[in-house]
């Protein structure tokens, strides 16, 4: 689920929130002196420390504010999200310093937690003061130990289009899988859009993401805690999504052209177009980043978010967002430490996403992932449909309850490879479901 090229172009820089952080604890003070989470004294000023994200910087004028209050002066280092777990990796297997924070992506926390690759950030912050206001920190938690902190919110929604469902003679939006696969066959039907839905079927990420989403909608879970498939019975839901996907694509809902079409690709096509009325799967904030931004999109507030579809009524959201924690080989542990209690507080969260002027915004499209600074940009109307938002980021759940496995990288390339295949149609649903749970199975048993 790590929809990287669609974040990464539009630079996520997202904004993640620790409650009312007792990060560095109360003895911290303008000179840059502050006493951790352990009782350790420890002196900040003067130190230099190097954060590499998948994010262009902050504004310099912030980072400068962050110096004055702490001494820590920040290097940041820019760097794409693929190439930047590979440094991550390399540096970790080689056991030499690379940056004091980087990346955690919530798909890798089973690995890099197993691996203890990353620093146990309950050294340093009061993890019960977050929990509340930052429902996603669990996406980051394995076995008890806090690997990352989010620093966005990124969760799974559903996108309609309202002026093209109402052209169709639909005015109350589904809460359902049937009624929202009969409007769509409606929307169809009455000629409004060819292809009414958006499913991204190119051998991606993305298409895994749309399918961990289906799979919740259809009220179960991907994996089970010992990592084993929870979809190889035609009645289970991981096995009703993948054919409802592939029927969609087969039966004409979906543009035959999608077969090679990314999530990204779909967005700013189609959806951002006005040449497809849904997406069953789509990201939370891509309103305000781009169906709502005119130089893009055909759209403008036409779109709308739509609790998830269900079986009986609408379904949970998946999390999937990016988080930030400090190998184990970091040079200065508690600077960085210092670093993440103020990048994702709540004042500066709220900086960064525009409550205290333009001057002070970070990136181009982000949800906060403080629950308190979302309904604050719903308030204030600086966030499309956000009082949606704010709801749906309160039940958020991760994809793997348990925690990602170690191995889901190759987890992941099996589903969006056979998901694609059955989509050709070089292969049945039923073997590729058999393909995928072969791998899940393998690795499970290989730990």
């Amino acid at each position: 689920m790590k929809k990287r090229q669609a974040r990464v172009t539009r630079q996520r820089a997202a904004l993640a929130g620790l409650t009312a952080v007792a990060l560095l604890a109360a003895g911290c003070s303008a000179g840059g002196g502050s006493t951790t989470a352990s009782g350790a004294s420890t002196d900040l000023a003067g130190v230099t420390i190097t954060v590499a994200l998948p994010a262009d910087s902050p504004p310099a004028a912030d980072l400068a504010a962050f110096t004055q209050q702490t001494g820590i002066k920040v290097n940041w280092a820019t760097s794409d999200w693929d190439s930047l777990q590979t440094k991550i990796s390399a540096a970790a297997t080689a056991n030499t310093y690379f940056a004091d924070v980087t990346n955690v992506d919530w798909s890798r926390v089973g690995q890099l937690g197993k691996l203890g690759w990353f620093q146990p950030l309950e050294k340093y912050l009061d993890a019960n003061s977050l929990k509340a206001d930052m429902p996603q920190l669990g996406s980051f938690t394995l076995n008890g130990h806090i690997v990352g902190v989010p620093y966005d919110s990124s969760y799974m929604v559903t996108t309609v289009n309202t002026d093209l469902f109402a052209k169709a003679g639909i005015t109350t939006m589904p809460t359902t899988l049937d009624e929202y696969t009969n409007d769509l066959k409606q929307i169809k039907a009455k000629g409004v859009v060819e292809y009414p839905l958006n499913i991204p079927f190119a051998a991606a990420e993305g298409l895994s993401t749309y399918w961990y989403e289906t799979t919740g909608a259809f009220g179960g879970t991907v994996l089970d805690a010992s990592g084993k498939p929870q979809f190889t019975d035609p009645s289970s839901p991981g096995y009703k999504a993948a054919q409802w996907m592939v029927d969609a694509i087969k039966g004409g809902l979906v543009p035959p052209g999608n077969i090679n079409v990314n999530d990204s690709q779909g967005e700013q096509t189609l959806m951002a177009q006005g040449m497809a009325a849904s997406t069953l799967s789509d990201y939370s904030g891509l309103i305000n980043s781009l169906y709502n931004v005119k130089d893009s999109s055909k759209v403008t507030d036409k779109i709308q978010y739509l609790p998830t579809p269900g079986v009986t009524g609408p379904a949970g959201n998946l999390s999937n967002p990016d988080g930030m924690g400090i190998p184990k080989q970091a040079k200065n542990p508690a600077a960085a430490a210092k670093f993440i209690e103020w990048f994702n507080s709540a004042s500066t969260q709220e900086d960064f996403s525009g409550l205290n002027g333009q001057d002070k915004v970070w990136g181009s499209s982000f949800i906060p992932s403080r629950i308190s600074v979302v309904e604050k940009l719903a308030q204030a109307g600086s966030l499309a449909d956000g009082t949606h938002l704010a709801a749906m980021l309160k039940t958020a759940s991760p994809v793997f309850p348990q925690g990602a496995p170690t191995w889901y990288p190759t987890f992941s390339n099996a589903v969006y490879t056979n998901l694609h295949a059955a989509a050709t149609g070089s292969m049945s649903v039923a073997d590729a479901i058999s393909a995928i749970a072969e791998v899940a199975n393998q690795q499970a048993r290989n730990g």
